[in-house]
């Protein structure tokens, strides 16, 4: 979840709201800049705005360790380990 697929990324996530997705599965994210919580924020909107609510799952520690330098941490979606 870096700059170079942020847009790709986001768009998928919104289209999987779309189409009623609740969780999203972060197991397999390698790679995170603070593009990646960009993303993560794009679909919080996204399921608000849809009336939803989603939840993350098996948030990388980078993910983590951005949210609190940024200060935002609070804000991230009900997640899991």
């Amino acid at each position: 979840m870096t700059l170079t697929d942020a847009t790709a990324l986001l768009a998928a996530g919104e289209a999987a709201i779309a189409g009623n997705a609740s969780k999203f599965d972060l197991a397999a994210v390698t790679e995170m800049d603070s593009s990646g919580l960009a993303v993560v924020f794009g679909w919080t909107r996204a399921a608000r705005a849809a009336g939803k609510s989603i939840r993350l799952l098996n948030l990388p520690q980078n993910l983590l360790s951005l949210a609190a330098v940024y200060g935002v941490a609070d804000l991230l979606p009900q997640h899991e380990f």
